[in-house]
């Protein structure tokens, strides 16, 4: 019975010190990634507005063939959405919808996330002209893990995770814009 005892003594004490270790991780995250592109920004944002394009550049878009889609209001407008729903555990299902558009410069959107987690995050991505004939591409998500599921973010790497994937979109997004 101490023995018992003792095991739920130790059991306790680690889930109360987990619990205290959460309140002190942080919660919040960022990640950007850039991209030069030969190309004037007037190009380059009249295509990236249209949230439909980033089934075309998206490493998230490609990670399933068979991945549903649907779409909801006129697209490079506030209040497109673009649905999703996949088999896939990666890709999961959920939805993005732009929320705000500054003319030539940026997009804002809200990601909701429904399976096979619920989050909210926001992205954008900004257009900045270098030149006449160049562009600075910035794509970026903010997001937020509550308590005590912040203390995951001690154990991921969101900036690997989330960067490699907007590195391969911008990549993308660049020979797209410098093919035509």
């Amino acid at each position: 019975m101490k023995f018992l005892k003792w095991i739920l003594i130790v059991v306790g004490s680690l889930i109360v010190l987990v619990l205290i270790t959460a309140l002190f991780v942080q919660k919040k995250y960022a990640v950007e990634r850039e991209i030069a592109i030969n190309k004037p920004v007037s190009k380059v944002f009249e295509y990236v507005v249209m949230l439909r394009n980033q089934d075309d550049f998206s490493a998230w878009a490609n990670m399933d063939a068979d991945m549903k889609k649907e779409f909801k209001g006129l697209d490079g407008t506030v209040g497109f959405i673009s649905a999703w729903s996949s088999e896939n555990k990666e890709v999961g299902k959920g939805e993005q919808e732009i929320m705000a558009i500054d003319p030539r410069s940026r997009i804002d959107y809200e990601l909701r996330f429904l399976e096979p987690f619920a989050a909210t995050d926001k992205a954008y991505i900004t257009t900045e002209a270098v030149n006449d004939s160049a562009t600075v591409v910035r794509w970026g998500f903010n997001g937020e893990m509550k308590y005590p599921s912040n203390l995951m973010l001690l154990f991921m790497d969101m900036e690997k995770m989330l960067g490699n994937d907007l590195t391969t979109g911008l990549t993308k997004l660049k020979e797209i814009q410098e093919m035509n």
